[in-house]
């Protein structure tokens, strides 16, 4: 159980939990953050005064802003974390599905290339993974709710939806470790965004 305080605070403001915590069988670890804005005798008053309150706390000052003794304490949960089973084998390193991956890579550049509403106004869907030995073949539909969305997606003889096909590619090459095929297309969607069997589809709870 992990409880932050302020140096200088004299009390817990939800007095059950401070009951729990004085009671609590699993470890505590106290900590006591901003200390860069006391002094040496400051925090020596505070150490006593928890140490006092809660003997059975293990108790780290900190500071969040210039990272003091914020390694150690992650070490020490570390440390003291039970170890249980895995949940997925070793070299399994997600449990997403590798389209979600495409789509995302797509997406992010989306939200680089693009301004005010129009990142926010589409959606990404692969159609088509094909894997070969050597190639990923892939074939992806960018979702917007209007005509004039379309527009600046594709941009003047389709230099905007290259450049995102190009920056989405490279990313995904890298990921996936082999050359890939990326076919981009733009499809017109009205008010997908408030449409229940849309928004299920793109895996989003209405």
């Amino acid at each position: 159980l992990i409880y932050m305080i302020e140096i200088g605070e004299r009390e817990m403001k939800d007095s059950s939990l401070f009951e729990r915590i004085k009671t609590s069988k699993i470890p505590v670890l106290l900590l006591i953050n901003k200390i860069d804005t006391a002094d040496q005798d400051t925090l020596l008053t505070a150490l006593e005064y928890w140490k006092e309150i809660l003997p059975k706390a293990n108790i780290f000052p900190i500071s969040a802003i210039t990272g003091f003794s914020v390694k150690e304490v992650l070490n020490y949960i570390i440390e003291i974390l039970p170890e249980g089973p895995a949940f997925y084998p070793k070299d399994q390193l997600t449990d997403k599905p590798e389209r979600f991956f495409v789509n995302e890579a797509i997406r992010e550049q989306i939200l680089q290339f693009y301004s005010k509403e129009i990142p926010y106004a589409v959606e990404v869907d692969t159609e088509d993974f094909i894997e070969e030995k050597k190639i990923i073949k892939l074939r992806s539909v960018i979702m917007v709710e209007r005509d004039t969305q379309k527009g600046i997606i594709i941009g003047h003889k389709g230099s905007a939806l290259k450049r995102v096909g190009v920056g989405a590619r490279k990313t995904l090459e890298v990921f996936f470790g082999k050359k890939v095929h990326l076919e981009l297309y733009v499809k017109v969607n009205k008010d997908w965004r408030n449409n229940s069997n849309q928004l299920r589809r793109f895996g989003y709870k209405h």
